[in-house]
């Protein structure tokens, strides 16, 4: 790849940079707009670094509790170069503020110049626009890099402040900057908004383990069939026969030497399918430091030495499954540190849903139940019509294949 790229400056601002050089300019558009039943000034600011926006103020638009989009831990990102321009993930978020510099609405925004590490794949918009001539890359990404996790994207006080964000992305798009605006993994509050400005819908299914009011791990079997409580303790049973017991960690009790001891996990997985890891061994350390409530890592161990690792973060009611890894196969690891360790965890700690990530039928088998996720799309207009019809086919698809994996679970059948 050549050493010189594009990137996305402002709003229809060009400019070219290379690797050593990084001519990033923020540009400032204040405009007058119908706010809350008022008129105010609002100022419409790209950043090229999160850190360019003070974090109390970014933290407070927030729900509470989701961790994925907190200052800290966007930040945790680009501090480590786990994103950034040599990663192909060029930070370009929006936010809109008052006269007095009040924070009004945000977008994280990242300028990619490929598809990588997004979970939602376009590889094939990306062929058949570059098999027309034009270029897909640079495009522009909403979404927490590497995380398929649903949550806020497009937040605002007023609908004034989100809509002044999206017109900015219009413009960028209208003058051929980029080959359209993908909004990745978001919660239902941004549809209408989007659905009205054009955007175009694509469906998505994972698999979430529900707790419902559990209080150990036996209430969960006794929902389950009878055949399928026989297949889940042995599969634990199993586990525990190779002498392997695990060991949790959280907050502040996490210290660097955890963090040594996980990370050989960690890139253990990608290594293994000849890839090199998406984040540095420096995030870890940065997580810790700027979300250590959120924090959750456990270790499997045999013969008191590490065998597997896994991390999962959390937030209001939910614990995430984000990475794990092993240096050696044992028989049944993998479905116990990363499920039903993660199902313990749950319970223990009273949450009432578990996300262990992307992908993943033998999820469905396990208790996790097939839920809807979504992202929201606008390209080019050639490419849009196309991608449009395409994504009206496939949300008939994906919400039949919900309804039919549903027959799978391991549940026992209400009569």
């Amino acid at each position: 790849m050549s050493s010189r790229r594009v990137a996305i400056l402002g709003f229809g601002a060009l400019a070219v940079t290379s690797r050593r050089d990084r001519a990033f300019s923020s540009e400032f558009r204040s405009v007058w707009t119908p706010c809350c039943g008022t008129l105010c000034a609002m100022n419409l600011r790209q950043l090229t670094h999160i850190d360019q926006v003070n974090a109390s103020q970014w933290d407070a638009l927030l729900p509470s509790g989701y961790p994925f989009l907190r200052h800290g831990f966007l930040a945790a990102l680009e501090r480590s170069g786990s994103v950034g321009i040599d990663a192909g993930w060029v930070p370009a978020h929006l936010v809109v503020e008052n006269a007095d510099g009040s924070l009004q609405a945000l977008l994280p925004l990242y300028q990619k110049m490929h598809s990588y590490g997004e979970y939602v794949f376009d590889w094939q918009w990306a062929e058949a626009w570059e098999r027309a001539g034009q270029s897909y890359y640079p495009k522009l990404l909403a979404a927490v890099p590497f995380s398929p996790v649903q949550g806020p994207r497009l937040l605002g006080r007023c609908e004034a402040s989100q809509q002044l964000i999206l017109q900015a992305l219009d413009e960028t798009l209208q003058r051929g900057l980029v080959s359209g605006v993908n909004l990745l993994f978001n919660q239902d509050s941004d549809n209408s908004l989007l659905e009205r400005a054009g955007w175009v819908q694509r469906l998505g299914c994972q698999f979430h383990w529900f707790n419902r009011g559990y209080s150990s791990f036996d209430d969960f079997l006794a929902a389950c069939s009878s055949r399928k409580r026989k297949n889940f303790r042995k599969e634990r049973q199993s586990v525990a026969a190779q002498g392997i017991h695990f060991e949790w960690h959280q907050g502040a009790e996490i210290t660097e030497t955890h963090w040594q001891r996980f990370f050989p996990f960690y890139a253990a997985t990608y290594l293994k399918r000849g890839q090199q890891p998406y984040l540095m061994r420096a995030f870890f350390s940065e997580l810790s430091a700027e979300l250590p409530e959120a924090v959750r890592l456990v270790f499997a161990r045999q013969d008191d030495r590490d065998v597997a690792g896994a991390l999962f973060l959390v937030g209001d009611d939910t614990l995430y499954g984000r990475y794990w890894g092993c240096l050696e196969e044992y028989d049944r690891l993998h479905f116990e540190t990363c499920f039903y360790q993660g199902m313990d965890r749950c319970i223990a700690e009273g949450l009432s849903r578990f996300d262990a990530g992307a992908q993943g039928e033998h999820k469905l088998v396990r208790g996790f139940e097939p839920v809807l996720t979504q992202s929201w799309h606008k390209l080019q207009p050639s490419l849009h019509e196309a991608v449009a019809d395409f994504l009206e086919r496939e949300r008939a698809g994906v919400r039949s294949y919900q309804a039919e994996s549903a027959g799978f679970l391991p549940f026992k059948q209400e009569t």
